[in-house]
């Protein structure tokens, strides 16, 4: 599984840190951390509360080319 960048980058985009996003999915911070690094392949509920927190398309943050 590659490192998802563009879900770091949206992130950091929105001033938020991994626990404010985790705080927004009711996740944990590690969760998001190992999202972000390719190591947890998140389910499609986590993936769409995801791109609600960060106002953006499953395409956007989850869609590789």
């Amino acid at each position: 599984m590659a490192k998802n960048l563009k879900l770091k980058s949206a992130r950091a985009a929105l001033d938020m840190s991994q626990d404010d996003l985790a705080k927004a999915c009711e996740v944990s911070r590690q969760t998001i951390s190992s999202i972000e690094k390719g190591d947890y392949n998140p389910t499609i509920n986590l993936c769409i509360k995801i791109c609600k927190a960060l106002n953006k398309t499953l395409d956007e943050l989850f869609w590789e080319e």
